[in-house]
């Protein structure tokens, strides 16, 4: 079985409360933390790489970006995907292999570009073509932008996962949905849902896990909660 079934079936078969928790780290020692605590996977936030590189969310060259996975990737044995935003304007076949030489064995799409929702038919017909490019050697996370862009309405984020899954997305991301739609989402959508969760605040991992997640992610949250605690020892230091 190759990385990417691997981790490709960890997404299923899981029970209620028991969603996949993937951390997602923005650098290699970071890597080596969670993969040493025991996670069986890790999934790299673009805004947690961009911050360690010096970077604002989405301003990441293309090859910083891939070249910050491939370090993640050698650093440890548990399979990587790696969050790639829009997909830096790359043809679906070039996405693919970058991805591929950067040993990733999922990536992470965004719908939305600037703080607006591509057109949904013409973004599924872009995943179709990702998906052709990959075969089944790249696991595909779809985000859904609707909550992130404003739209409020469920149904919204339904109707664009439907599409995305009939065009070989393996998971759909409906990022920034209300813990208490879950529920809804996850009686109208098809397949695997990947729910953020909260470092500090919110419903715990288990707690989304039994709303309908199946798989819990943290964005930047991790790499912004160990920036805190440096700026406290960095303070403790001065003191």
């Amino acid at each position: 079985m190759s990385e990417a079934d691997t981790f490709r079936a960890l997404h299923h078969h899981r029970a209620p409360g028991d969603p996949l928790v993937l951390p997602g780290p923005w650098d290699a020692a970071s890597a080596r933390v969670f993969a040493e605590a025991g996670f069986p996977a890790l999934a790299t936030p673009s805004a947690g790489v961009a911050a360690s590189l010096g970077y604002e969310d989405g301003q990441v060259p293309a090859d910083e970006m891939f070249a910050a996975v491939a370090r993640i990737v050698r650093a440890v044995d548990v399979p990587v995907s790696a969050d790639v935003e829009g997909g830096y304007g790359l043809a679906p076949k070039e996405l693919v292999e970058r991805l591929l030489e950067a040993g990733a064995v999922g990536c992470n799409l965004e719908d939305s570009a600037g703080g607006v929702l591509k057109d949904p038919h013409a973004h599924a017909a872009w995943l179709a073509r990702v998906r052709e490019a990959a075969g089944d050697r790249l696991f595909v996370n779809a985000r859904v932008d609707t909550f992130a862009c404003g739209v409020a309405d469920p149904e919204r984020a339904i109707e664009r996962a439907a599409l995305y899954v009939a065009a070989g997305a393996d998971c759909v991301y409906p990022i920034g949905a209300p813990p208490d739609v879950l529920p809804l989402l996850r009686a109208g959508i098809q397949g695997p849902i990947n729910v953020g969760a909260g470092t500090d605040e919110g419903p715990s991992p288990a707690e989304l896990g039994a709303r309908g997640a199946t798989r819990i992610t943290f964005g930047p949250g991790l790499q912004r909660r160990a920036t805190r605690a440096l700026r406290e020892i960095a303070a403790g230091l001065r003191r």
